[in-house]
């Protein structure tokens, strides 16, 4: 591992936005944040994907950042998400947000209209113009349809306040070749939940994990023996999770995390806001199966010292 970036490496949350009867259930929330700083995650992302924020109207993604803020008082980074489709729209929005003192933003890629390159590289030059904080680019085709290649990325790489990238590209290719040419400081999270072993043995500096709300204790043992060079005691831990990534993408994000983090007892209700309803039975008892085995201290092991 490279240690490139102290700031921003480790295991961070993009958080679900918890929801009981049609409103945030800012109770559930606020538990859940001290129960990730407590397990040792070292930056907190809300309103990304995972938290739904194509649901959330402007007064609900405010209540979330302001309580963001207010729970984790500065112990680690918050970096807010912040990005569209149109790049007007996320200054505006850059810009009703000033008055928050958050750390930075992670903001994606435009989705639907697929730009070329060109276009890629100054909707994220304008950004970096309208803002002083730092900015994670979050790269996803899958979702966007849309690359941002290598090339274009460390074009933008060159300027001060881009200081690294959520990486979810899909190609294991791409993202080593990132790895071999990125500048020193430039922080590469994968997004790729099991992707995260692979990441961290080529020298990653952690990732930006959906699947960590569950056993985080686990990724984050895992971050922190490839932080040691201990390979052999980090792919012990992760074959522990091995199972658990796959079950938890498979029916749609944020579902099955907040049907285990309801199983958990960490939040009051597994519900989501439509378009997403709940996962199905048959992935529910796969995950009835799962969970206790991952929560479990596996006879004759000691605990991840973080």
């Amino acid at each position: 591992m490279s240690g490139s970036n102290e700031a921003i490496s480790g295991i961070w949350l993009p958080v679900i936005t918890p929801f009981l009867d049609g409103r945030i259930d800012l109770r559930s929330y606020h538990r859940l944040l001290e129960h990730y700083l407590a397990a040792g995650v070292t930056g907190i992302f809300p309103l990304g994907t995972t938290g739904e924020s194509p649901t959330l109207d402007e007064d609900e993604m405010e209540a979330i950042i302001d309580r963001t803020l207010s729970v984790t008082a500065g112990r680690v980074p918050v970096f807010v998400g912040v990005g569209g489709n149109a790049t007007s729209k996320v200054v505006k929005t850059l810009a009703r947000l000033q008055h928050y003192a958050f750390d930075g933003i992670v903001s994606v890629c435009p989705y639907y209209n697929r730009p070329g390159q060109d276009g890629l590289r100054e909707h994220f030059t304008r950004i970096a113009e309208a803002t002083d904080r730092p900015i994670l680019i979050y790269n996803i085709p899958y979702r966007t349809s849309v690359n941002l290649t290598t090339d274009t990325l460390l074009e933008l790489a060159r300027l001060p306040n881009i200081v690294g990238v959520k990486d979810s590209s899909g190609s294991l290719a791409q993202s080593l070749d990132l790895l071999r040419r990125r500048p020193d400081g430039f922080a590469v999270m994968t997004g790729e939940d099991a992707s995260l072993y692979t990441m961290l043995a080529h020298s990653g500096d952690g990732g930006i994990l959906a699947s960590s709300h569950v056993a985080t204790e686990l990724f984050v043992g895992v971050y922190a023996h490839m932080a040691a060079n201990d390979h052999r005691a980090a792919r012990a831990v992760w074959s522990r999770l091995e199972t658990l990534v796959p079950l938890l993408f498979k029916e749609a994000n944020p579902m099955p995390i907040k049907y285990g983090l309801w199983k958990l007892g960490l939040i009051s209700s597994p519900e989501c806001r439509l378009p997403l309803t709940r996962i199905s039975r048959e992935l529910a008892d796969e995950l009835d199966h799962a969970l206790p085995l991952l929560t479990a201290e596996p006879a004759g092991e000691r605990s991840v010292t973080r």
